[in-house]
């Protein structure tokens, strides 16, 4: 069994994510899937939990879970379902019928084709059987959206919560503040019973101009802002390899402001898709402020773009030296007036370092246009 805790202070129903068969963990992009479909039902996610078919800590696990008010799924496979529904029905002194061509607890109030939900003492439990490669059943758990994120820039979490405290408390409301990188937090709020969520909301922002922008999702905000306003993006990256186009197109209309992307890891692209000078990359290297600075020009130039990112870095977990060890990395910021080229050093793994370095070129495409991107 894997077990990942989330611990969140306050007294509330808990949600509790529960795996159960290896068959649906070892497909990645499936259990990605999944996750991203909870979490877009669900106020929060609490925990995660992971077990085998024969792991006997379920039952003990569940029998937990029930004596708390909670909400849980449990996800499993096809050969996996009747075992839960054996289980819960056990926990819950139930007996299993069959019903809809399922066995399941005969106390499950409402059942769609693979899903059904159990009402037990103040806990909903939703069973559902997931096929690799198919849509996930319904989700029969209803839950109250009492939350909201939203995103702070170029503030540090010790004075954002100096400043934000005091509203949390008069709006009675409950902060959970996280960096993202370097300047960047995303603060989750939750409602308490009296709470007052739109105008905490709209306080924040009166209190910190041109810092909040209050979509959940950011990338999906810089869409509709650049789609809106008519305006254009382009890309130029080595290190991050798509990762920063991807953040973008990974949502629906990004096409109505993203023109493309070019992928340069070797010298020669650079130079001739980009007009990269030879000298630059020979004297400063591929890696450093001179050659990044052209490489956003260079994008630029090769398209109608209205902002330009490029990033270049060394993102190991070899390549490293001792002036530029694994996790440097330049990024260039350019609009049609204005460039801004800044060195960093990230930190983690490979993948890690490269997240963080898309974080942090949408960060400094933000700061390029304030005007556009804080507008009320």
């Amino acid at each position: 069994m894997l077990y990942y805790p989330k611990f969140i202070i306050g007294k509330y129903m808990k949600r509790d994510i529960i795996f159960v068969g290896n068959r649906l963990t070892l497909n990645e992009a499936y259990e990605r899937y999944i996750l991203r479909t909870l979490k877009s039902t669900l106020a929060t996610i609490d925990s995660i939990s992971y077990f085998d078919e024969s792991d006997k800590g379920l039952f003990l696990h569940l029998e937990e879970l029930l004596k708390h008010e909670s909400k849980v799924v449990i996800i499993t496979t096809k050969s996996t379902f009747t075992i839960v529904g054996k289980l819960l029905s056990t926990v819950t002194a139930d007996n299993q019928i069959l019903k809809e061509q399922m066995l399941i607890p005969s106390r499950a109030s409402i059942i769609e084709n693979g899903s059904y939900l159990l009402n037990y003492n103040a806990s909903d439990i939703n069973v559902i059987q997931a096929h690799e490669g198919k849509p996930l059943p319904q989700i029969l758990i209803e839950d109250e959206h009492r939350n909201a994120v939203i995103h702070i820039f170029n503030e540090d979490i010790s004075s954002a919560q100096t400043l934000l405290e005091p509203l949390s408390q008069t709006f009675d409301v409950r902060l959970e503040f996280s960096e993202l990188i370097d300047g960047w937090l995303k603060l989750k709020i939750y409602t308490r019973k009296h709470g007052n969520l739109a105008q905490f909301i709209a306080s924040t922002k009166g209190l910190m101009s041109h810092k909040v922008i209050t979509a959940g999702n950011i990338a999906a905000f810089i869409i509709e802002r650049l789609h809106k306003s008519n305006k254009k993006i382009s890309f130029a990256e080595s290190c991050s390899g798509g990762l920063l186009a991807y953040y973008f197109t990974a949502h629906s209309g990004a096409s109505s402001m993203y023109e493309g992307s070019l992928i340069t890891y070797d010298n020669i692209l650079k130079a001739n898709w980009l007009a990269v000078d030879d000298e630059s990359i020979e004297i400063h290297g591929a890696v450093s402020a001179d050659v990044v600075n052209q490489m956003s020009e260079g994008a630029m130039n090769v398209s109608y773009a209205d902002y330009t990112l490029a990033i270049s870095g060394i993102a190991g977990p070899t390549g490293g030296t001792e002036t530029k060890p694994v996790g440097t990395v330049y990024i260039s910021a350019r609009t049609k007036t204005q460039v801004h080229t800044e060195r960093f050093m990230f930190h983690g793994d490979r993948r890690y370092i490269q997240e963080q370095s898309v974080l942090m070129a949408v960060k400094m495409l933000i700061n390029s246009d304030k005007e556009l991107f804080f507008a009320h």
